[in-house]
């Protein structure tokens, strides 16, 4: 069976000790290979899940926590706690430990043998008070880590394993990644803006910037015959515009994409950012190139915005293999509709919306744009489909990054928007537009997010607890005086932190 992240692992450790002699740790050890080998074998779990022997001393435990650091495709432990394992034993590993961390809460039998339960039984199966112990000394150390309580085998816990092992997967993506800028920010605005250093020391990627002249090398550099063939290759995949055919527009847009997938290649980039106020000596602000690239994976944000462009990855590669897309998008305009209508919030942007959210087969266009001073660049138009979605932004708060999430319901378009030429998704937000768009102007949310047919809430809670980044969520149960004394609290408990 492959996985989605199968060149990950995921390290299954149990703890125990010695006062209970070799025979009960023989039991442990074969109980905690049989948990193992459920979880790597079910098809929900998205990673290779690896056994390691069960750690019963403080040695053990911090040599274990050191491989763990040092293994480059360990994403993280799943902690369980078969007997009672005295947590002092964990102080010095956990100290050290750099991978996020979930307690399993469960234990190895179902339910009680009310006829043959004694004192042998309990002292084997102690997880109740076990793991208690173990949860109080990362309680008093302050660490954050995720908690799953239930039994090993059923839906519920192995949906919440699932969902934290997407959220490490995507956390260690980000370690060591490189966001590249083509130019600086959009000029005077300022929530695209950003401590690069900061994110770097606690998100673990780097941002630098590369004037647009370096990637116009690699552009001008494109030859004819491969230009030709990723022309046909449009010509293929999507429903191309009359308007482009035998046109050199499409010719240029091809060359872009190009040269823009080689230069990111070649630097082993995972995403990148554009502004249309530095386009010197490309000829068309890149649409069709950004598209395709974040259909590929690719992390992408408008106007320098390299948060999001973060984000967009990050999302991306924790939806690996789930059903939907991820696109980077902007909360463009308002339909605020009189009964019997629904208001909506129409998202868009000038040109770079991922296909992987589009609903049927997208068009391939050209239309003119109206800032820029280039020529009309080449752009997939599409609607996107219906359903649950979030919306997500990053945004920098001075003393922390806030995790800005909105709950909607996407629509499908009740009209055809014949005039308007670029990719589009119409949702209603949770819960209701007057109050989600007010809470989410009180957080100081961006105008750029990340939208995702495929990711829950839960995911990116989890990736919050991870990242040790605030969270503000705004759904369905929504109250405006409630969140705002949540915003208020959380500034008083930042500040003290800072």
């Amino acid at each position: 069976m492959s996985k989605p992240f199968q060149q990950l692992e995921c390290w299954f450790v149990t703890g125990s000790q010695h006062l209970y002699g070799e025979a009960t740790l023989k039991q442990v050890a074969e109980h905690a290979q049989q948990i193992a080998g459920f979880l790597g074998s079910n098809e929900k779990i998205p990673v290779t899940i690896i056994y390691k022997p069960v750690v019963k001393t403080p040695e053990e435990i911090s040599q274990l926590c050191i491989d763990a650091n040092s293994t480059k495709n360990c994403i993280g432990l799943i902690t369980w706690m078969h007997t009672f394992s005295p947590a002092k034993m964990w102080i010095q590993g956990l100290k050290m430990l750099q991978k996020p961390l979930l307690h399993l809460h469960t234990q190895f039998n179902r339910e009680i043998p009310w006829n043959d339960i004694d004192m042998d039984f309990m002292n084997l199966n102690q997880s109740a008070h076990g793991d208690r112990e173990f949860g109080f000394i990362m309680s008093r150390m302050r660490l954050e880590r995720k908690v799953v309580t239930g039994f090993w085998q059923d839906e519920i816990v192995l949906t919440q394993l699932d969902t934290w092992l997407r959220a490490a997967a995507g956390w260690h993506d980000w370690q060591g990644a490189k966001f590249v800028r083509f130019g600086d920010n959009m000029r005077y605005v300022a929530v695209t803006e950003g401590d690069k250093v900061e994110a770097e020391m606690k998100f673990g990627y780097s941002v630098n910037t590369h004037g647009v002249g370096d990637l116009v090398q690699y552009v001008n550099a494109v030859d004819q015959i491969e230009t030709d063939l990723l022309c046909q290759q449009y010509a293929d995949e999507y429903k191309l515009a009359a308007t482009l055919k035998n046109n050199n527009s499409l010719q240029e847009a091809a060359k872009i994409e190009i040269g823009l997938r080689r230069f990111l290649e070649e630097g082993n980039f995972k995403g990148f950012t554009t502004t249309f106020e530095d386009l010197h000596g490309l000829k068309q602000l890149p649409g069709l190139a950004v598209q395709r690239l974040m259909k590929d994976g690719y992390g992408f944000g408008a106007e320098g915005d390299w948060k999001t462009a973060a984000l967009v990855r990050l999302m991306k590669t924790m939806a690996t293999g789930l059903k939907g897309g991820n696109s980077f998008m902007e909360d463009y305009t308002y339909h605020f509709a009189k009964t019997p209508g629904r208001p909506l919030v129409l998202g868009a942007h000038m040109l770079e919306i991922c296909p992987s959210i589009a609903a049927g087969q997208p068009a391939c266009e050209i239309h003119p744009l109206g800032i820029g001073g280039k020529a009309d660049p080449v752009r997939l138009v599409f609607n996107a489909g219906g359903g649950d979605a979030l919306n997500a932004s990053v945004i920098d708060m001075g003393n922390r990054f806030r995790l800005l999430v909105n709950e909607v319901r996407a629509v499908a378009p009740e009209n055809d928007l014949p005039k308007l030429p670029v990719a589009r998704v119409l949702w209603e937000p949770y819960p209701d537009i007057n109050t989600a768009c007010t809470a989410w102007i009180l957080a100081g949310g961006a105008h750029h997010t990340c939208f995702s047919q495929n990711l829950t809430v839960q995911h990116l809670e989890d990736l919050s607890l991870i990242a040790g980044m605030e969270l503000i969520l705004i759904d369905k149960g929504t109250n405006l005086r409630w969140f705002r004394n949540e915003l208020r609290w959380n500034d008083c408990a930042y500040n003290k932190l800072s």
